[in-house]
């Protein structure tokens, strides 16, 4: 897909099909709308005052032109009431006509920036929002098709008429297609089969990132493992047959200040059975998916390489299967973490939180400060805050809240859960340190808190992506499986940092 930037009148581009807009109550359009509908002899206000085109958000109506301009079809893209139209409302518009345009089989297309006129919404962020909206929205997991054909849409243009906004839009343009790409980077990694996307492939998809854009990268093996005392993470890795990896990859934005750091976490389970308390069949089946945290991470550093953020960033991975064998861990075992804690294993499907203690603690140990972690880590979130919004949960007010912020700039949504002493209770072991459950009640909290007893005091926020990190249908610029969330949270937090 090639998107470019150009100055010009839209209604003269020579293309298969042009997308203007539309807000929702207006009876004359304006803009570029305006500019078209006088080209086209009014043909869309025709179709306002007859009530099929009325801005509805999502509303899309295609237009034959029958010669009256140049291109041979206009798709007007409704975008709702202009008060209340965002960023997101501009990438999901994005998505929508990209993919209905691919959809009648158009190749060439031309669009103008949604948002930055009526609405008011910054050029540049338009621009970024819209070229992300096409990326991610014209995604499609289908290599295990053997009649797959691919999109026909193959290049878009975006149309300013004004050359002094050219540069704004071409930067927006630029940094949305890294973003966009990064984020159908996890989606590919995280609909993988399990038999395609084992700890070696996370580690070989960890490598095409670190040779593609200069990050250094480190693959530990399970020696390692035990050499550093990683005795929660390899009580999980003992039940499969795959090796597992530790994954470590760093980019140095700011190498004159170690300090000015971050750490992102990722659990990487390429498949969860549940260990010998198993799961069922309808929990297991998508469960291939439950590294979807690792691939976020990984995907994340892919977009901040190029993006270039004068921070240094860590992304860790630990990546493992969990699978029921004669060799696996067993209820009431009691494994060691590498910073000492002992835990007894309560549910051998509570195996996010045990990963995520010994990276915790590696983390911890190599000097970064703060730290985000991403799990698709307990079904409670899902039944709390459905497939709309991410549970996030730190030990540092401004920190999670400046999480948040950024996951809701970017249209990903997060909300701040409670982390109060009390519920730590829950998880008391008679022979251990820590139990790693704390029972049905409040399971989301309990199992951020069961990870924060390994964060040794630095800020830390843990993002449980369980509800959110699949889909079931398309809409917008979210598409059917794997989501990518939350990919563009990460991005804008650790760029949002180096500001």
């Amino acid at each position: 897909m090639e998107i470019k930037v150009v100055a010009g009148d839209i209604a003269q581009q020579d293309v298969g099909a042009i997308v203007v807009n539309l807000f929702e109550g207006v009876t004359t359009p304006g803009g570029a709308t305006g500019a078209v509908d006088k080209a086209m002899n009014g043909a869309i206000s025709a179709l306002i005052a007859d009530g099929e085109i009325r801005g509805k958000r999502g509303e899309l109506t295609l237009i034959h032109t029958l010669g009256s301009i140049a291109p041979k079809r206009v798709l007007v893209a409704g975008l709702g009431a202009a008060e209340s139209f965002t960023l997101d409302g501009v990438r999901s518009a994005a998505a929508e006509t990209a993919r209905q345009l691919n959809g009648i089989g158009v190749e060439s297309a031309a669009t103008i920036v949604h948002g930055a006129g009526i609405a008011g919404l910054d050029d540049r962020a338009s621009a970024q929002a819209l070229a992300e909206g096409i990326v991610m929205g014209l995604y499609s997991f289908d290599k295990y098709k053997s009649n797959s054909s691919g999109g026909s849409l193959s290049e878009i243009t975006v149309v300013e008429f004004d050359e002094g906004k050219l540069d704004a839009l071409q930067q927006g343009v630029g940094e949305g297609r890294i973003v966009g790409e990064a984020v159908n980077f996890c989606r590919d990694m995280a609909n993988e089969p399990a038999n395609n996307m084992t700890p070696s492939m996370m580690a070989e998809r960890a490598l095409e990132v670190a040779q593609a854009h200069s990050v250094d990268l480190e693959v530990k093996e399970r020696a390692w493992m035990a050499e550093m005392g990683m005795g929660a993470l390899l009580g999980v890795a003992q039940g499969s047959e795959e090796p597992p990896k530790f994954i470590i990859m760093n980019y140095e934005g700011d190498p004159d200040d170690a300090a000015n750091n971050i750490g992102l976490l990722g659990k990487g389970i390429t498949f969860d059975s549940g260990g010998l308390d198993i799961k069922n069949a309808a929990g297991m089946l998508t469960m291939k998916g439950d590294m979807a945290g690792g691939a976020s991470v990984i995907a994340a550093m892919q977009a901040i390489a190029q993006l270039k953020p004068t921070i240094n960033v860590t992304v860790i991975v630990p990546a493992t299967e969990n699978m029921p064998s004669g060799t696996a861990q067993r209820p009431g075992d009691v494994v060691r973490a590498m910073n000492g804690k002992t835990i007894e294993i309560d549910n051998t499907d509570a195996e996010g939180r045990l990963v995520l203690a010994d990276a915790m603690s590696y983390a911890r140990s190599i000097g970064l400060n703060r730290l985000v972690d991403v799990a698709t880590l307990t079904g409670a979130m899902s039944i709390a805050l459905g497939d709309q919004c991410m549970g996030a949960f730190g030990n540092d007010d401004n920190f999670t809240q400046q999480v948040v912020n950024s996951a809701n700039t970017v249209g990903e949504r997060a909300w701040p859960l409670p982390m109060f002493d009390e519920y730590k209770s829950q998880y008391s072991s008679d022979i251990a340190d820590i139990k790693n459950t704390g029972g049905r009640g409040a399971g989301s909290i309990t199992g951020a808190l069961i990870i924060g007893e390994f964060n040794d005091g630095a800020p830390w926020v843990h993002l449980d992506i369980a509800g959110t990190a699949r889909a079931r249908g398309s809409k917008g610029a979210t598409v059917k499986g794997a989501t990518g969330v939350p990919v563009r949270t990460l991005v804008q937090l650790v760029c949002d940092l180096a500001d």
